[in-house]
């Protein structure tokens, strides 16, 4: 999106996946922070892309999170999440590397997602739910921020 002259930024709750982004991207710019508390301005970006985040997020706290998107996004822009398909939640204790761990991953079925979404103040407009032989179930929904 940075090659396309938008504005592009990340916010990473891991100091280390920062320290990463920064080294694979260094014109652009990177923050840590978490998407339980933005610690941007109202209406202060034109699109949001949550890319695989929902799944740390336990389902009490996802409308907070969809308020937080809410609040920061201006009317009308987009937003573009994706997450694992399935119902149950797990906890892994082992990262990318052999890395230990203690996180849970949380499986959405794509019309509670978008349930959520709509309840929080967004028009979904596509949903899709993606497979392959080398990863399971993903989610994508596509919604906009209604004025």
């Amino acid at each position: 999106m940075h090659e396309l002259g938008v504005d592009a930024f990340g916010i990473d709750l891991s100091p280390g996946m920062i320290d990463v982004a920064q080294r694979d991207h260094p014109g652009l710019r990177f923050e840590v922070g978490s998407m339980t508390d933005l610690d941007l301005a109202e209406g202060s970006v034109a699109g949001l892309v949550a890319w695989y985040s929902l799944i740390h997020i336990p389902d009490d706290q996802v409308g907070s999170v969809f308020a937080h998107f809410r609040r920061v996004m201006r009317p009308g822009s987009p937003l573009l999440l994706s997450f694992h398909v399935g119902d149950e939640t797990r906890l892994k204790t082992q990262g990318y590397g052999g890395h230990p761990m203690k996180v849970y991953v949380h499986r959405r079925q794509p019309a509670q997602v978008a349930a959520w979404l709509q309840e929080g103040g967004f028009t979904v407009e596509a949903q899709m739910t993606l497979t392959s032989a080398e990863s399971s179930l993903g989610g994508i929904v596509f919604a906009r921020r209604q004025s």
